[in-house]
């Protein structure tokens, strides 16, 4: 039988006890219908296309860097890692040539 990798830590050595599913690694149980029924976050780029964790970004204007005298220019690629709820930011991005950073939806572009 095959289970969904643990949500927390992304192991695949998942087993079953009772409704619940436990994962060794990092003692995570949870209860897979309960999960299913969770909303997931929808976030929109600056076109109104729905993005997803994984997907490659383009930056659609130049966005200054906070406490930083750097600007993220134009067109330069980042990939979502996490998308996470909040107000300002809402995309955890691994950004080329400036590292990991939070970065609002509505100043990318799908690509």
């Amino acid at each position: 039988m095959s289970f969904p990798p643990c949500p927390s830590c992304q192991s695949e050595f998942v087993y079953q006890d009772q409704q619940n599913l436990v994962c060794p690694e990092c003692s995570y149980e949870w209860n897979p219908d309960e999960l299913a029924a969770e909303e997931k976050i929808v976030v929109k780029d600056a076109n109104g296309t729905l993005l997803n964790e994984g997907d490659k970004v383009t930056v659609a204007k130049d966005l200054k860097i906070k406490g930083s005298s750097q600007v993220i220019k134009v067109g330069t690629k980042a990939t979502i890692r996490r998308i996470v709820e909040g107000k300002d930011h809402q995309l955890d991005c691994k950004v080329d040539g400036i590292g990991e950073m939070m970065v609002t939806a509505k100043f990318v572009k799908r690509a």
